[in-house]
């Protein structure tokens, strides 16, 4: 693995993934108790397909992530 930053205090690319974790705990986490670290683990990882799958992104005009991903792919060819 290399890391890529941009300068010293400069990740640019880590942007995308603090928004995410924002969004995450915003979302799933705030004010919530989980019984167990099954059931967090759990929440988690339907939360990410979610993400994925079914939640609109405003940054991506309003489409879900997965049909942005297309998108690109048949306006790069």
């Amino acid at each position: 693995m290399i890391q890529n930053m941009f300068r010293i205090s400069k990740c640019v690319d880590n942007d995308p993934n603090e928004e995410f974790w924002r969004i995450l705990k915003s979302e799933l986490y705030c004010l919530k108790k989980f019984n167990s670290h099954d059931e967090l683990e759990q929440v988690t990882i339907n939360y990410i397909d979610y993400y994925n799958s079914h939640r609109y992104q405003k940054l991506l005009n309003c489409m879900i992530l997965l049909e942005y991903r297309e998108y690109l792919k048949i306006i790069a060819i």
